[in-house]
């Protein structure tokens, strides 16, 4: 299984970014999804996850500003940063809770990371 990220960058504050997770490879189901971040010097931290229904969480710091949705039929992940800050900058990644047979149980898996700058 493979996540393959994109859509980071550099942007001003007050702008949007898209970022994107596409997972590929041999699995049967795909549970929570989501995004982490981790700042330099900073622990990696839960940005947003989605359920395969739908049920979404997001960091207290995010609310409001981003939104993660998710497409079964492709199995994607996305994240749409409105309103971004100069503390948002980090590297983002993307993660997967993944079934590989279905004798198999959930594991986690996750994407490379993509760079968020955000200059004030």
């Amino acid at each position: 299984v493979q996540l393959q990220a994109s859509g980071g960058g550099l942007v001003q504050a007050g702008g949007s970014l898209r970022l994107s997770c596409n997972a590929k490879g041999s699995f049967v189901s795909i549970n929570v999804m989501g995004w982490y971040r981790q700042a330099p010097g900073k622990q990696r931290e839960l940005v947003a996850d989605i359920s395969y229904g739908g049920s979404t969480k997001y960091a207290d710091s995010v609310k409001g500003r981003f939104t993660i949705s998710r497409d079964n039929t492709d199995y994607t992940v996305n994240l749409q940063m409105n309103s971004l800050k100069s503390e948002d900058t980090a590297d983002y990644y993307c993660m997967a809770a993944v079934r590989s047979t279905w004798k198999m149980p959930f594991r986690d898996y996750w994407g490379p990371g993509t760079q968020v700058t955000v200059s004030s």
